[in-house]
């Protein structure tokens, strides 16, 4: 069978004198029935690499934001976050001031880089905010987080939790014949991996304060 023979029936005016002219009908006529997968096919691959891009984008950062210590201010900070669906990884809030008047926040967070800077700019419009600084961003700074946490065990289980906790210097706050509370200050990473150790022995419970961070130096970030 020619190309002829396939497209005379629907185009006579191509058949069979002009069979170059018959082929070349015939490969666009393919052409239109494939190219729907193959623009399908290209999406796919496009939406899905736009999202490998966007999740290795992702970084972390802890904010300091310095506001009025007046009730609802926490509540607002929160709301900002939800209702534009920010991550909150960690919030710590105390008064710094001896008049009780200013309230230091700690939030530790995570998003693409874009996604950061609407978070510190929705921030800084929030009242009553005095400044918000980014600790990622300003340069080397020193982050701690406590943690408390409770493992139960006996025997050489209970010798290796105290083995680990030494190593790590968690101090030991509470213990009975068959359980210890451990105290451990140290950076995020430090407590995960603890807890992780200690999830193998006979974790019971973990209790995290959140972070607290402080740009090194002498200077006030």
């Amino acid at each position: 069978m020619t190309y002829a023979d396939v497209i005379a029936p629907v185009r006579p005016e191509l058949a069979p004198d002009n069979e170059a002219a018959a082929a070349r009908e015939l490969a666009a006529l393919s052409d239109v029935d494939a190219c729907p997968e193959a623009t399908s096919a290209q999406s796919n691959s496009r939406s899905r690499n736009e999202m490998k891009i966007k999740q290795e984008a992702e970084e972390r950062h802890v904010l300091t934001v310095m506001v009025d210590n007046e009730a609802g201010i926490l509540a607002k900070i929160a709301g900002l976050f939800t209702a534009r669906g920010y991550n909150i990884d960690s919030l710590t809030v105390a008064d710094i001031t001896e008049n009780n008047a200013v309230s230091r926040i700690t939030i530790v967070t995570h998003g693409p880089p874009a996604q950061i800077d609407q978070i510190h700019a929705q921030l800084e419009r929030l009242v009553p905010v005095h400044k918000v600084v980014d600790l990622t961003e300003v340069g080397p700074f020193v982050q701690r987080e406590l943690a408390l946490i409770k493992v139960a065990g006996t025997g050489e289980k209970r010798v290796e939790m105290l083995r680990i906790a030494d190593v790590f210097r968690a101090k030991v706050v509470d213990t009975t014949t068959s359980s210890f509370i451990f105290e451990l200050t140290g950076a995020p990473d430090k407590i995960d991996t603890f807890v992780g150790l200690m999830r193998e022995l006979g974790l019971v419970e973990v209790g995290r304060t959140g972070v607290v961070g402080m740009i090194r130096g002498a200077e006030e970030a």
